[in-house]
């Protein structure tokens, strides 16, 4: 029997795709938002794609705000764009 591969949905283009191909945006216990390349962070975790469009959705619908049930600050969604861009799939 095949191993189960798990899913999980981007908030950006609202499609499901296996968990490793996506990045995990994980609200600290301290409610800390940063972007969690490996899924190993503590908190509450939200699903994107690597695509800046994605990220570019994301923020306009405010998907992340209702995600986490909290005010997000556009200063966050700067380090993001700047994480996503710098730190690839490897940081």
């Amino acid at each position: 029997m095949p191993k189960k591969i798990p899913l999980r949905q981007c908030l950006g283009c609202r499609e499901m795709k296996p968990k490793r191909e996506l990045i995990r945006v994980v609200r600290s216990p301290e409610g800390e938002i940063s972007l969690d390349f490996h899924g190993k962070k503590p908190g509450r975790g939200a699903y994107l794609c690597p695509q800046p469009e994605c990220l570019k959705r994301i923020r306009k619908a405010k998907a992340l705000e209702r995600a986490f049930s909290l005010p997000i600050p556009e200063e966050v969604y700067d380090g993001l764009e700047q994480q996503m861009k710098g730190g690839g799939l490897d940081g």
